[in-house]
């Protein structure tokens, strides 16, 4: 008999944040590409200017997120998972209403202040007077996507994403038609009264403005969403209510504070991350106005950063993020269970899915980064295909600081990462400022230095994992295999690419055709080099099915003594 089952079983067991984090994984990728899709019609519509209004708008809009819910979810689902860990369904009910109240309170109170102050943010903090009408739509969304946090949260804690996964597309889907049709009929109206008024920039800043509504209506679908799922849970949320045989129920006032010690060092590490980014595009701002550039040409440059750059970096980006949000609960639970060897299991595993994944994403970039941006949005200049090249390399860094962040906050060491984050900060910033100014690197120093960013970020948490639950990094498993299947399938795709594109020409399907092939030698290289395990592929989503195609066309071995009645056999159990 096949050991296929056994396997099963501790997948079963032990082994499912990867099937909830592939669910929420691939949900993150169709959001992320939706988000690339509508932003190529939307680029056009705001011009480089409305994009850098857009795109500065949106970093302080993300900035109070992270101040009044970005890091919800993760602290809910930690508060939940611990209870029901301890069999306390009533106090895991309880954490959940206790923390809905208290975000809805906070995120009211920021929401309000940015609308009313976003004169003063853009003005004085930004140096982008225009930008305000952009943050004055955001503003209100930040309630929506606060209780849409708590209650995401909730449901990861249960131990299922897929009510946040669906909500993800969803949201994103009426983002992306609402965000279109927004900026379009805005940038007219602006043009106009621009028209009248002699502000040559009032068309691309309503144009921003108009797109951001398309968040905030798309936030306002997720959340009803996940309101019609929770009230069809709401019968088997009871029973569980009813099972729960607990005799301690916790107060509100101790589930706010253990939401606040749970939440802060979250929120200011997950601040630090943000925070980053409004300050490299102020201090950018500031410094190229000081070295004699018009507020249009830096306005613009920042537009094809925040625009073309940073959209593509996050599809890859999607995914360790979500393996970070399906392994906090799962982490959490095991290390109250107190089982060392399933700590160190998960922690590895996690960490070799997140390489195998963002090399491979790194490679592409950097092969196919000018056919990227012509097919994407048409621009062959040098420049966005250049930040692309810079900046491939800040998917595996980023992945690898997003996960081994995640890793701390499951094994309890909440303010490790925010120290980490803090210190990672400052070295940014003086490589930032010598980038800029001895330099003179441009746009191309904002890319650059959060390559520094990252690279403390993950050499000072990853010491911290090992000064901790003495898990070390085996560098070999982890680069080296999927580094070389990427290096072969990145020289590949090279010359495929140039070969269609000198034999047929045009912008879709050489890149089209060049990508497919990439994945395909990718996928055979990192299975014959043996980079994934029979133990990851069985965690996957269909992982028996997956091994058994695997072996059906020898990309791996089949193990001794198996044989097709075997197969035949475990399928039928």
């Amino acid at each position: 008999m096949s050991d296929t089952p056994k396997k099963n079983k501790r997948k079963t067991a032990g082994g499912d944040y990867i099937v909830q984090g592939s669910i929420l994984a691939a949900a993150a990728m169709i959001s992320k590409v939706i988000g690339v899709v509508y932003r190529i019609p939307l680029t056009n519509i705001l011009g480089d200017e409305g994009n850098g209004y857009y795109g500065y708008a949106f970093q302080v809009y993300a900035f109070a997120l992270m101040l009044s819910c970005l890091s919800l979810p993760t602290a809910v689902s930690k508060l939940v998972s611990a209870r029901r860990a301890m069999n306390q369904q009533r106090n895991a009910f309880r954490a959940f209403i206790g923390s809905l109240v208290f975000a809805a309170v906070v995120a009211f109170i920021i929401a309000l202040a940015i609308f009313l102050g976003a004169g003063i943010i853009s003005e004085h903090m930004m140096k982008a007077p225009l930008s305000r009408y952009a943050l004055r739509v955001l503003a209100p969304g930040l309630l929506v996507v606060a209780v849409m946090a708590v209650i995401r949260g909730y449901f990861q804690g249960l131990g299922t994403m897929v009510p946040t996964a669906v909500s993800q597309v969803v949201e994103q889907i009426i983002n992306a038609v609402i965000s279109i049709v927004g900026a379009s009929v805005l940038f007219g109206v602006g043009s106009r009264l621009g028209e009248e008024s002699g502000e040559d920039l009032l068309g691309p800043a309503f144009g921003a403005a108009g797109g951001t509504l398309g968040t905030v209506t798309g936030a306002l679908a997720g959340l009803i969403f996940l309101l019609f799922v929770l009230w069809l849970s709401r019968g088997v949320i009871r029973k569980r209510l009813r099972r729960d045989r607990s005799e301690q129920t916790e107060s509100y006032s101790h589930i706010v504070k253990a939401l606040l010690l749970t939440a802060v060092p979250i929120i200011f590490s997950t601040a630090i991350y943000n925070i980053n980014q409004i300050i490299d595009l102020t201090v950018f701002n500031h410094v190229m106005d000081a070295q004699g550039f018009a507020e249009s040409e830096y306005i613009a440059l920042q537009g094809i950063y925040t625009g073309k750059y940073d959209p593509l970096i996050n599809v890859p980006m999607a995914i360790p993020n979500a393996l970070c949000t399906s392994l906090v609960p799962s982490l959490t639970m095991v290390v109250i269970a107190g089982v060392r060897k399933k700590v160190h299991s998960q922690i590895g595993q996690i960490l070799r899915l997140t390489t195998i994944l963002t090399i491979p994403s790194c490679i592409g970039f950097l092969v196919l980064a000018s056919p990227l941006m012509v097919l994407l949005y048409n621009d062959p200049s040098a420049t966005p295909a250049n930040l692309l090249m810079l900046g491939a390399v800040v998917i595996v860094l980023y992945g690898w600081a997003s996960i081994s962040n995640s890793v701390l906050h499951g094994l309890n060491y909440m303010s490790s990462p925010a120290k980490h984050a803090a210190i990672a900060l400052v070295v940014h910033l003086i490589a930032f400022v010598i980038m800029l100014v001895v330099f003179r690197m441009n746009v191309y120093a904002l890319p650059a230095s959060n390559i520094v960013f990252a690279l403390v970020m993950c050499y000072l948490n990853q010491r911290k994992i090992r000064q901790v639950c003495g898990y070390r990094i085996d560098f070999k498993d982890l680069f080296l295999k999927p580094l070389i299947a990427s290096a072969v399938m990145g020289v590949i795709t090279y010359f495929i690419h140039l070969g269609l594109d000198t034999l047929i020409g045009g912008r879709v399907i050489p890149t089209v055709i060049a990508i497919l092939i990439a994945i395909v030698i990718y996928v055979v290289l990192i299975l014959k080099l043996g980079a994934m395990s029979e133990d990851d592929i069985l965690a996957l989503p269909m992982g028996a099915r997956i091994l058994r195609g695997c072996r059906k066309i020898r990309l791996i071995p089949e193990p001794s003594g198996e044989t097709g009645e075997d197969e035949g056999s475990e399928e039928d159990e």
